[in-house]
């Protein structure tokens, strides 16, 4: 996953600015071999910011980091932005790419294979909700995902060796109707969620690397 931030950052920061940038003014003397993972890859931030970049480049800077230091490096992201800031960032968390970029590329074998902002990634799914559900009994009939292709509001059903995937346009119609159809094949679920389709399902659509296409 790829993201573009499009500005400049014309701003100058002494050392005692960057680390209150970074929430590591408490830190100033200390030894970095004493510094936790989140606090080093603040660190590594800070370090970049000292030179007054106008682009700034971020691999993964979240990689390995509990929740609250993955925000606590997102927040710093969104004030170099605030100032101005160009930034490229890498990052395999769907949900940071949402949260950060105005435009994202996403990446598969070292090629773009789509790109644009989130919404419009999101939108090109044709739809607004996914259902995963599994069924009790395990895999699925091949003429039961038949079935779910014709469903109204359906718009792509995927599955793979944890459950089924519906992309739906309408949840509140599709729902009941999953459910009535279950009902009327006599099987059990074992597992239904729904949630807003993401750059996670975007990601899963493009490249089938967690839910495969049937």
């Amino acid at each position: 996953m790829l993201a573009l931030f499009r500005s400049f950052y014309r701003q100058s920061h002494t050392v005692d600015e960057v680390l209150a940038l970074v929430g590591l003014e408490e830190k100033r003397k200390a030894r970095v071999v004493t510094l936790s993972g989140g606090q080093k890859q603040r660190l590594a931030v800070a370090c970049a910011l000292v030179s007054k970049p106008e682009l700034l480049f971020l691999d993964e800077p979240t990689t390995g980091l509990d929740p609250q230091s993955r925000r606590q490096l997102w927040e710093i992201i969104r004030r170099f932005r605030a100032d101005g800031g160009t930034v490229l960032l890498t990052t395999h968390y769907m949900e940071e790419a949402e949260r950060l970029c105005d435009r994202v590329a996403i990446m598969d074998h070292g090629k773009i294979i789509a790109q644009g902002t989130p919404k419009e990634l999101i939108a090109s799914l044709g739809a607004d909700h996914v259902v995963d559900f599994a069924l009790a009994e395990g895999g699925i009939a091949d003429d039961l995902v038949e079935v779910l292709r014709q469903m109204g509001g359906v718009s792509a059903v995927r599955t793979g060796p944890d459950g089924v995937s519906l992309t739906v346009v309408e949840l509140h119609r599709a729902l009941p109707a999953l459910l009535a159809l279950l009902r009327e094949r006599g099987v059990e679920l074992s597992l239904l969620t729904t949630h807003h389709a993401s750059l996670d399902d975007v990601f899963v659509a493009l490249t089938g690397r967690q839910l495969r296409d049937t």
